[in-house]
């Protein structure tokens, strides 16, 4: 009789999943726990930081090839991302880009266990997930970026935006993908929505078997350390080919302009759609009768002089326009409480939004490849939130939300000035997908105007704290905060901008708006930079709101071999 022996990955910690995929003896951790570098924010909060926090980085080699393991602890803060841990991973993978444009390829590896941003560092887990983003996408133009989802907790919220970008991702069966968490959506949407209890339905919602099966992951593998590492060895030798999902935007926009879902589909009748997407005929959808006028319309139409858009998804203008002579795209995300997907009536960012947004930054990116002169996109943000239900998590809001980020961040490199205006509120995934990727953010000073990653009410009810104590512990960190003066501490906005009518803009107000966008697209034609690094230079960044992830970088700078 032969013996099998296996070696668990998903029963160990973040610390040891690293090591086991990397060939023995060639492995060292950047940034461990003896260099103390903790998250200066939860003590603050009556919370026992962790020396690592929670996130793990270590280099080596695996068959090999020079590889970099980035493991989240799920079991620290729920595998939270906050500044220390968002600045660990956002700086390693800039490091490996660093390698692989200098010609030393290095293999990025990235093990998921994570519920996404950390509540208590809530604004910091967006700068951070924007930045990892934003390195992901830049990367895989050099080498691939392989996920692993082994079980445990999975990959929701912010990083599983980042997990839609990786070029190919290995599951098991336990393992979860999906935007928001089962809990969350109850939460928002209610038990008719989906009862978070019901754990059968939820991993044939969003399990690895599920999403193998509709080919949203790439392989299913057992846990066992060799067949992770055999997964990982036939992505980067190309037996496994990339499918390149954030790029297809027309196939899956045609889907959902087509999909009907008066009655919920079932996890089954899903996969048959998603399995023949590309034999659906593409149908138009119907304009709105009842036009709400909320914010992102009313500057959409005053900034580009009332252009009619040229989007296909009523929920989504899109216009070109000329400022100051600059040729420019704007884009808005706004309500239809005639959307066919009534989670997303109310300026969501959905299954349509996400994808429409690709859509019309990558055809600026294709009628402009040839043109020295790439057009300014301002993406025009006010969005409550990304959309909570069922249809939205079976059929992969994720993807649709890394679509929309994977469009803004490839068009921003190649040559692309971004200026997003913030005019309204900018929440959760929804930033994430429309507006963080831009190289300025300029914001109105307005107390309509409010950055965070979910509602307060839903945030107390995480952080099991009252509201009250929310907006006290606010006062003594920014990044928890709502208003858009604590999110200006985080040295991450370009210009805040006084005086200036959010709810009823008039052409005085239109015309200061623009000459900050002005002000903003000559900044970053004269910069130069075509990444995120000006967040971590403003004055602000450095003397107070990005201290801690400025010194994770340095401190990985230093440590790399």
């Amino acid at each position: 009789m032969t013996l099998f022996i296996t070696e668990s990955l998903v029963e160990n910690l973040a610390r040891e999943r690293a090591f086991q995929l990397l060939d023995q003896d060639s492995a060292y951790e950047i940034l461990g726990p003896f260099d103390r570098l903790e998250s200066p924010h939860l003590a603050a909060q009556n919370i026992v930081p962790q020396y690592d926090d929670g996130m793990v980085i270590v280099k080596g080699t695996l068959n090999g090839k020079p590889t970099v393991v980035i493991s989240i602890e799920g079991n620290f803060q729920g595998g939270g991302i906050g500044e220390v841990s968002g600045a660990k991973f956002a700086g390693a993978l800039e490091k490996v880009l660093k390698e692989c444009k200098q010609g030393n390829i290095i293999y990025p590896v990235i093990i998921y266990d994570t519920g996404g941003v950390r509540l208590q560092e809530a604004n910091y887990g967006l700068l951070s997930i924007a930045e990892i983003s934003a390195a992901i996408v830049e990367l895989r133009n050099y080498v691939p970026v392989v996920g692993v989802i082994p079980g445990k907790i999975g990959s929701f919220g912010g990083m599983s935006l980042t997990a839609g970008l990786c070029s190919a991702l290995i599951m098991t069966r336990e393992g979860r993908l999906g935007m928001n968490g089962p809990e969350v959506v109850e939460q928002e949407a209610g038990l008719r929505e989906l009862d978070a209890r019901n754990k059968q339905l939820i991993w044939q919602m969003i399990g690895g078997a599920i999403r193998k099966e509709t080919l949203l992951a790439d392989l299913i593998v057992e846990d066992d350390v060799s067949k992770f590492k055999e997964g990982i060895i036939k992505i980067w030798d190309g037996e496994i080919p990339l499918q390149h999902r954030t790029e297809k935007y027309n196939e899956f926009l045609k889907l959902f302009k087509s999909l009907s879902i008066e009655d919920k589909i079932s996890p089954e009748q899903a996969k048959e759609i998603l399995l023949n997407m590309n034999a659906v005929e593409d149908t138009e959808l119907s304009i709105p009768t009842e036009i709400v006028n909320s914010r992102g319309r009313k500057w959409f139409d005053l900034l580009t002089n009332g252009q009619p858009s040229i989007s296909e998804v009523p929920s989504v203008l899109v216009a070109d326009s000329f400022i100051n002579g600059i040729k420019a795209r704007f884009i808005a995300v706004v309500p239809n409480k005639e959307n066919k997907y009534y989670r997303a009536r109310n300026g969501e960012v959905g299954l349509l939004e996400g994808w429409a947004i690709a859509k019309y930054v990558r055809e600026a990116i294709e009628e402009d490849a040839a043109s020295n002169e790439k057009r300014l996109i301002v993406p025009i943000v006010d969005v409550p939130s990304q959309a909570f239900g069922y249809h939205e998590e079976l059929f992969g809001i994720y993807l649709s939300c890394s679509a929309a980020v994977d469009a803004y961040a490839t068009a921003r490199i190649a040559g692309h000035p971004i200026v997003a205006t913030l005019v309204g509120n900018a929440i959760s995934g929804a930033f994430l997908s429309h507006g963080m990727q831009a190289n300025r953010l300029i914001a109105l000073n307005d107390q309509g105007v409010n950055v965070h990653v979910m509602s307060k009410q839903s945030a107390a009810i995480i952080t099991q704290r009252s509201i009250r104590d929310l907006d006290e512990i606010a006062k003594s960190v920014p990044s928890m905060a709502y208003d858009i003066q604590s999110f200006n501490k985080l040295g991450a906005l370009y210009q805040l901008l006084d005086e200036v009518n959010a709810d009823e803009p008039a052409e005085v107000d239109k015309n200061r708006l623009i000459e900050q966008i002005v002000n903003a697209y000559e900044d970053i034609k004269s910069d130069g930079i075509r990444d995120l690094s000006c967040r971590l230079k403003s004055e602000k960044a450095i003397s107070y709101g990005r201290k801690a992830s400025i010194k994770a970088r340095e401190m990985i700078d230093l440590q790399w071999k």
